[in-house]
């Protein structure tokens, strides 16, 4: 079998969250320019948001065709809640629960496309399993950082955070109960009994991660970032409003699609701003009826020197952007104490209850835009970025090559029992 004339039919099968789909949908991409035809598995909401970044995608990408997964109908889960982007805290048993039910349906997706390849995610060992009965190997795709991936390994081992044998990883302890609390909400059923729900364990004898570190007995193949570098919603009017500001002058805020900021959060963090006097770009993802929340909180001397906007835009370490952390739940903790060890960026101090205040958020960010201290950590940010740049192409190459030699293997033995 030449795999340069072969055509490897692979079937891709993120979790729910953004944050998950669209590593995947960068990977795919990747994929989809050499010898893999890409199938993606999402619910429809879902397939949505990717439909409009194909549609404003111009890396001539070869087609990536979009399979719905239908999860069952639950009252309190309406169609637009098929997603943890923008879902109420209290909906996530209910969206995991639905998910888990669903398994009927991918199963009947998996059987009817016979992929040569399923790349899967976390809370889905029933899809690896189903994948390896009908003889079609199974890759886990990560998307977290394998520093995060090492830390939870060793409290499934160990029982501990405390005893991780490097000292820079740890967590505070209300970091620890606000673990308790998120993770309690997922409830994922016929686990393994491994670690990670026995998703690593089911990978055919490589585990993908975005990261460039390695974890357990299975071989890391790194990929780099995979950030979505556009998605056409390119806002003109922030853009001139930016450019008529200094160079380096300006913060952009974002906590994500799936984390909200408490009324007295958004009041400190526009208390830090005002001391801090900087120009900010403050993306407003707020559940709906709170939309003005960020606007309102906002003192009369803040409206010249910020923007308030709906959207997205690319701002990462990835792209020279130092960062200032406020980690809100589950890994971002951790990702936080690495942006400390890899000094670029500061984390926000809090109190032992968690609680931060304007000062605290004022410093941080002077400790980014004032002095030496700023200057050494934008360095650092620019260092990184263009080590980061260079894995991203090697990862590409990579990646294809193993996942290559694993479909041409198990091809073989598929063929052998078809």
């Amino acid at each position: 079998m030449d795999p340069k004339q072969t055509t490897f039919r692979t079937l891709m099968f993120p979790w729910l969250a953004h944050g998950h789909i669209f590593p995947f949908l960068e990977l795919a991409k990747a994929l989809s320019k050499s010898n893999f035809q890409i199938y993606f598995c999402s619910t429809a909401i879902n397939l949505d948001s990717i439909k409009k970044t194909l549609n404003h995608d111009d890396s001539n990408v070869v087609p990536i065709e979009l399979i719905e997964l239908k999860l069952p109908s639950f009252q309190e889960l309406p169609s637009h809640y098929h997603t943890t982007k923008n879902i109420p805290h209290h909906l996530m048993p209910t969206l995991m629960k639905a998910f888990q039910e669903s398994t009927s349906n991918f199963c009947k997706i998996i059987t009817n496309l016979k992929p040569d390849l399923l790349i899967y995610d976390s809370f889905q060992p029933c899809a690896a399993k189903m994948a390896s009965s009908l003889g079609i190997p199974c890759v886990h795709f990560a998307t977290s950082g394998s520093t995060t991936f090492s830390f939870c390994h060793h409290w499934y081992t160990h029982k501990s955070y405390d005893s991780f044998p490097y000292k820079g990883m740890y967590l505070r302890e209300y970091e620890k109960r606000n673990l308790v609390v998120h993770g309690g909400s997922i409830k994922v059923e016929h686990i393994g009994e491994g670690f990670a729900f026995g998703v690593f364990e089911l990978s055919c004898e490589i585990v993908l991660m975005k990261s460039c570190r390695g974890i357990e007995g299975k071989r890391i193949v790194a990929l780099g970032p995979l950030l979505v570098k556009n998605q056409g919603n390119v806002d003109l009017e922030t853009i001139h409003w930016s450019s008529q500001k200094g160079e380096l002058s300006t913060l952009y805020i974002s906590f994500g699609s799936e984390n909200y900021l408490s009324k007295k959060q958004i009041q400190e963090i526009a208390k830090g701003l005002e001391l801090s006097n900087v120009n900010f770009i403050w993306v407003d993802r707020s559940p709906s009826g709170s939309e003005n929340a960020i606007e309102e909180a906002h003192p009369k001397g803040l409206k010249d020197r910020g923007k308030v906007v709906k959207g997205w835009a690319n701002q990462s370490v990835y792209f020279g952007v130092p960062v200032v952390a406020m980690p809100l739940k589950l890994d971002q903790p951790v990702n936080s104490r690495l942006v400390g060890e890899g000094g670029f960026g500061v984390e926000v101090i809090r109190d032992e209850n968690g609680e931060f205040d304007g000062k605290g958020v004022a410093k941080a960010i002077n400790m980014l835009f004032l002095g030496e201290s700023g200057e050494g950590i934008r360095r650092r940010v620019k260092e990184l970025s263009e080590k980061m740049r260079m894995e991203e192409q090697e990862g590409a190459f990579g990646v294809v090559e193993e996942l290559t030699r694993i479909c041409i293997k198990k091809g073989g033995k598929r063929g052998d029992s078809d």
